[in-house]
């Protein structure tokens, strides 16, 4: 910045004074720029989820302010960024009076209760013409801004309504609270408005969904506990002593009020206009609000917000109603505890209490044990429930819930209700803690529960009748048996047509030609073809066939795995756990698994049964060592020459490994177009890296040929 020079004949002093003005007008302006840059940017990010720069960009705004800060701390603005990343703690909350009392308001749950609401108003206005403003009830934490002269100096809590809590240290950290305020006037119906030099403004703070999803999000990687909800994360947000634990939350403010007799004394005439007002001067609105005449209004905007609540970007649970007018709001005043002029429309509610009268199994497609509550019904938002998901046995140990329990069942829109609080205080005497059924309730076999995991598996899957079609579909696949022709649609018709019970009887459907020919678009040809591609698929490999079976923690790169080093099926079936530990690649998990597989009674027979049918495969080669045994190879990104299952079939051939994941024991990275993090994970482990072009030249040097 280049000072203005001193000019021949002035008064010298009189020239430095100018020149310092000029000088701390342009740095006043420089910095207004950038505070009003990074409220911007702070809004898109803080309260709409939708950053518009990038943190380094935003980063670089904030030092430039800093910086002059620093230089000129005598011309710091009050409502500097600087002073949202929170200043030093707090011992204690200071207790603080409110000028006047921030009340509750009253509730309607229905119809008729909302009737009696209106017909108690016409009743007080004696005949006056009124309409009514319709406000979203936000699910947040209410406090009181006071400001002066424009500038933000405290927010208090609500508290008992007569004194709440000074957090005024939490709340100056919030990005899209206005600490100054708009000073320029605000015009509304040829009426101009002026900001008052004292005003109290009132609303909630809370924290937008996305924002409370990415505070989760961010905290459960860092080994944090979740919230359990929004409104739970924002009180105790501004109830931090230590203000940078707010600074570092989402919150918002929204405002929804200011002291009827300030607003009235600067010529505000209604509701809605206030609220214009306040947006006007910086505050954040919830939504516009609705003005109506009319109950059935009233009922159609209510009903529109149960369905839109889900969708909505703040946690709601009602809608606030009051009497636009200011006037009028003043001639109806007050009950000792809430106002005559406003009440909420509650939302059904989202949770109740009932007893869990007992828990049943379900057994999914991939044979995963769910428990679900059986529930003594209650209504829950307007919906009866009798049942409850407890998602996995782990859930259910975590909970601690036993038959008998009093429980706090929750539901939102049409998520399926859970049970979130279990109530130890009302168990009864003697109860048990529940226990994993030991069998399968669809088809008996094993129940198999590995320590540390939260699910539980039936172990029958070839035979189970829950797992069957998911079993089937797998079975036929092209990476496993390759039955071309019996895609999902014929297994699903050819289950429910009583043919297919297990994978063994797809090598008796020769013996059903008539009932194929019945299925529609199945003529003589396709049931030809599919019955050739069956007996085609007799004639497969030891590694497909391992696959097949569906084993679980067995993909394909196990199941090769398994196929070299046990060289015979009847090896596998034999094995003992010191020996699958040996084949690398399988852990602890896997090894148990694959016991408790062949360990399965009905597995064994329906295995019996597909070698019986006449599956077979090539006798093991006499093993040598291929040029890549012992190397570990990822492939990432996509190839234009090979796919990435031809590049790895080659790798394998070769007798390399090729897996999912990396580490600083990865042989080689093959990096195709659009390689994302992996690349980037391999330079940070110094793992070599090949191109495409440099991969096909490494696979012709052993004489891999690539048309």
């Amino acid at each position: 910045m280049i000072p203005p020079q001193v000019l021949p004949g002035d008064d010298v002093e009189s020239q430095n004074t100018s020149m310092v003005e000029q000088t701390d007008a342009s740095i006043i302006q420089t910095m207004r720029q950038l505070i009003g840059l990074i409220a911007k940017h702070n809004h898109a990010y803080y309260v709409l989820d939708n950053p518009t720069i990038h943190d380094h960009e935003y980063d670089s705004l904030m030092q430039q302010l800093n910086a002059l800060e620093q230089q000129y701390p005598h011309l710091i603005q009050p409502d500097t960024p600087s002073v949202r990343v929170g200043g030093a703690p707090l011992s204690q909350f200071e207790n603080v009076a409110h000028t006047v009392p921030m009340l509750s308001l009253g509730n309607v749950f229905n119809v008729e209760e909302l009737t009696a609401f209106d017909q108690r108003i016409q009743e007080r206005l004696f005949g006056q013409f009124y309409q009514y403003e319709l406000e979203l009830k936000l699910d947040g934490l209410a406090v009181s801004l006071h400001y002066e002269s424009g500038c933000f100096v405290r927010s208090i809590t609500r508290g008992d309504g007569e004194t709440g809590e000074d957090i005024s240290h939490n709340v100056r950290t919030i990005r899209n609270l206005p600490l100054v305020l708009n000073n320029a006037p605000f015009t509304d119906n040829d009426q101009t408005i002026a900001t008052p030099d004292v005003l109290e403004v009132r609303g909630e703070i809370l924290i937008p969904k996305s924002g409370f999803e990415r505070l989760n999000r961010e905290g459960l990687a860092k080994g944090e506990k979740a919230f359990a909800n929004p409104r739970n994360a924002a009180a105790g947000s501004v109830r931090q002593l230590d203000p940078k634990i707010a600074a570092a939350r989402p919150l918002a403010f929204y405002a929804y009020a200011m002291l009827g007799e300030q607003a009235q004394a600067i010529g505000l005439q209604t509701q809605d206009q206030t609220l214009c007002y306040l947006q006007h001067l910086g505050f954040g609105l919830a939504r516009k609000p609705q003005v109506v005449e009319k109950l059935e209004q009233i009922q159609h905007y209510y009903n529109q917000l149960i369905e839109e609540r889900v969708n909505l970007p703040v946690e709601i649970d009602g809608l606030v109603i009051k009497i636009n007018d200011l006037k009028q709001q003043q001639q109806l005043g007050f009950l000792s505890r809430e106002p005559r002029w406003a009440t909420a429309y509650k939302f059904p509610a989202q949770a109740a209490m009932t007893l869990l009268e007992g828990i049943d199994w379900q057994v999914g497609r991939t044979g995963v044990l769910t428990p679900v509550a059986r529930l003594k019904t209650v209504n829950v938002g307007g919906v009866m429930v009798s049942n409850a998901t407890l998602h996995n046995f782990g859930e259910i140990q975590r909970l601690d819930i036993r038959v008998g329990d009093t429980v706090s069942v929750y539901r939102t829109g049409d998520v399926i209700p859970k049970i979130e609080r279990v109530w130890p205080e009302f168990r009864p005497i003697n109860t048990l803690p529940v226990q994993l059924p030991s069998l399968c309730p669809a088809c008996q076999s094993h129940v198999v529960y590995v320590e540390g995991e939260a699910q539980a598996r039936c172990s029958g899957g070839l035979y189970c009748p829950a797992q069957r079609v998911e079993a089937i579909r797998h079975f036929v696949s092209r990476r496993a048996m390759d039955i071309e022709g019996l895609g999902e649609r014929w297994v699903d018709s050819l289950e429910k047509m009583g043919l297919l019970h297990t994978v063994a009887d797809i090598y008796d459907l020769h013996q059903h030609q008539a009932a194929l020919l019945q299925l529609e678009k199945m003529g003589e040809k396709s049931v030809n073809n599919l019955l050739n591609a069956i007996e085609a698929s007799k004639h497969t490999t030891l590694a497909r066939f391992i696959y097949a079976l569906g084993i679980r923690g067995v993909g394909e790169g196990t199941a090769r795995m398994l196929a070299e080093h046990l060289q015979t099926f009847e090896a596998l079936q034999q094995a003992t756990l010191e020996q699958l530990l040996k084949v690398p690649d399988i852990g602890d998990i896997t090894a148990t698994l694959i016991l408790e597989f062949f360990k399965e009674p009905h597995q064994q027979t329906i295995v019996n049964r597909l070698l019986a049918a006449g599956i077979h495969w090539p006798a093991p080669a006499p093993r040598t060592r291929q040029p890549l045994t012992g190397q570990s190879w990822v492939i990432t990104g996509t190839l234009s020459t090979l796919s990435r299952d031809e590049a790895t079939q080659h790798l394998q051939a070769l007798g390399a490994r090729v897996s999912g994941s990396l580490s600083s024991k990865t042989y080689h990275l093959v990096a195709g177009e659009k390689a994302g993090s992996k690349l980037a994970k391999a330079h940070s482990l110094n793992v070599p890296v090949f191109t495409e072009a440099e991969f096909l030249d490494f696979l012709k040097q052993y004489g891999v040929a690539i048309s």
